[in-house]
C-alpha cells in the first residue's frame, strides 16, 4: 500500500525509543517517504489532535515508539486523520503495541508492501451538558512532572446547533472515559443511565466506560471483565462503589451510557484515556457512546490476544487443576489440534478455509 508520509510519536525519555526513531527516519529517507515528529509533550500549551496533525503534514501512517501510553497518544492522532497506526513496543505491558523495536524496519516494509492486517478498534466519543473546562489551579498542579495537559475538547462544529441532545465534543477515546472524585475524603455521587433509562445512583471513587480494548486497562484493575478487542460494546465499571451492586455492565454499541453528577455530590473530573480533559459539577452530565469512526491498527498477522493475556498477566494454572496430571496442552489455533484432541469439534480460526473435524 502507498505510504506517503509518516508521523512519529516518540517516548523521548526512553533511549531505545529515540534509537528506534532514528531507524524509522532512515527508512523513510531511503524510500522517499516524508517523516515528521509529532512532539505531543513539547513545552508550552498543548494543541489539539487536528493542530498536531496539520503541523506534521497530515501523515497517513502514525508510528508510536514507547509503551501503551505512547500508543494511546498516537491513536488519538490516527483516529483524527483516519490514518493507520503502528505501535512499536518498548513498554512493560504491551497490550496495544505490535512489534519490538529491532523489527521496526521489517514492519515498515510490510506496511509498504501491503503484507499486513488492518484491525478496526472501537472508539468512544462524548456529549455533555456543557463545554468541559479545567480550572487553572488544577492544570498547574497536575502539570508538575508530566508536561502540559491537553486542552479541553472543542465542540464538533457540525453539532453546535440543532435539536440533538447535549453538546457534541470533538474527542475520541480508545481505552476509556472516566468520571472520578476530586476530593479524597468524599466520593462522587452519580446517576447512571443506560440507553436512556436509569440503572442506579452510585456513590463511588470513580465510574468509567471502557471499550473492549480498554477492558484490560483501568476497568480490569477495578474488577471489570476482560473483553476480546474484536467485540463491540461499552463496558461500564464502578470503582469502589459504596453499594452492594458492584458489578460491571456491558452495553451494546448503540446504547449510550450517561453519567449525571447528583446535586449533593462534589465536583468530578472527566478523563479521556487517562488525560484530564475537564471538571463538571452537580447537575452536569456526560454521555458516552460509540464513535462513528474506528481506529485502524496495523497487525503483521492475526493477534493472539488470549496468549498475550496469559503472558502479560502472568497467569498460572490452578494447583488443583494440575494435581492429577500434566498441564493443559497449548497449540496455535491456525494448526490442527493434537491427535488426542482431534475428535473435538473446534470452530475454524478467522480466515481458515479448511473445516476441521
Amino acid at each position: 500500500m502507498t505510504v506517503n508520509r509518516v508521523g512519529l510519536v516518540v517516548h523521548g525519555g526512553h533511549a531505545e525509543a529515540v534509537a528506534a526513531a532514528r531507524e524509522v527516519r532512515a527508512w523513510c529517507a531511503g524510500h522517499g517517504v516524508g517523516c515528521a515528529d509529532i512532539d505531543v509533550w513539547r513545552e508550552g500549551a498543548r494543541h489539539s489532535a487536528r493542530e498536531e496533525l496539520d503541523s506534521a503534514g497530515d501523515p497517513d501512517l502514525i508510528v508510536t515508539l514507547g509503551g501503551d501510553g505512547t500508543f494511546l497518544r498516537g491513536a488519538r492522532l490516527a483516529a483524527e486523520n483516519d490514518a493507520l497506526v503502528l505501535g512499536v513496543d518498548l513498554g512493560r505491558v504491551g497490550f496495544l503495541t505490535e512489534v519490538p523495536a529491532p523489527a521496526v524496519r521489517a514492519a515498515l516494509d510490510a506496511v509498504r508492501e501491503g503484507r499486513i492486517h488492518v484491525e478496526n478498534r472501537m472508539l468512544l466519543t462524548l456529549r455533555a451538558s456543557c463545554r468541559l473546562e479545567v480550572p487553572a489551579q488544577m492544570e498547574a498542579l497536575l502539570g508538575y512532572g508530566r508536561g502540559p495537559l491537553l486542552p479541553p475538547p472543542p465542540v464538533r462544529t457540525e453539532c453546535e446547533a440543532g435539536g440533538d441532545w447535549g453538546v457534541a465534543l470533538d474527542v475520541t477515546a480508545l481505552n476509556d472515559v472516566v468520571l472520578e472524585k476530586l476530593s479524597r475524603d468524599r466520593q462522587v455521587s452519580v446517576g447512571v443511565y443506560l440507553a436512556g433509562r436509569l440503572l442506579a445512583s452510585y456513590s463511588a471513587d470513580a465510574l468509567l466506560v471502557a471499550t473492549p480494548t480498554g477492558s484490560t486497562a483501568y476497568s480490569f484493575a477495578a474488577g471489570g471483565p476482560v473483553v476480546s478487542p474484536r467485540a463491540e460494546g461499552l463496558v461500564f465499571t464502578p470503582v469502589a462503589p459504596h453499594m452492594v451492586f458492584n458489578r460491571s455492565v456491558v452495553a451494546a454499541p448503540d446504547e449510550p451510557i450517561a453519567l449525571r453528577v447528583l446535586q449533593r455530590s462534589g465536583r468530578a473530573a472527566v478523563s479521556v484515556d487517562g488525560q484530564l480533559r475537564g471538571v463538571i459539577g452537580p447537575g452536569d452530565w456526560i454521555g458516552v457512546y460509540a464513535a462513528p469512526r474506528r481506529l485502524k491498527a496495523v497487525r503483521l498477522g492475526p493477534m493472539d490476544f488470549y496468549g498475550r493475556l496469559r503472558e502479560r498477566m502472568n497467569l498460572t494454572d490452578a494447583p488443583a487443576a494440575l494435581a492429577d496430571g500434566e498441564a493443559a496442552p497449548l497449540w496455535p489455533v491456525t494448526t490442527p489440534p493434537p491427535g488426542d484432541l482431534a475428535h473435538l469439534a473446534l470452530p475454524p480460526a478467522p480466515g481458515d478455509t479448511h473445516r476441521r473435524s
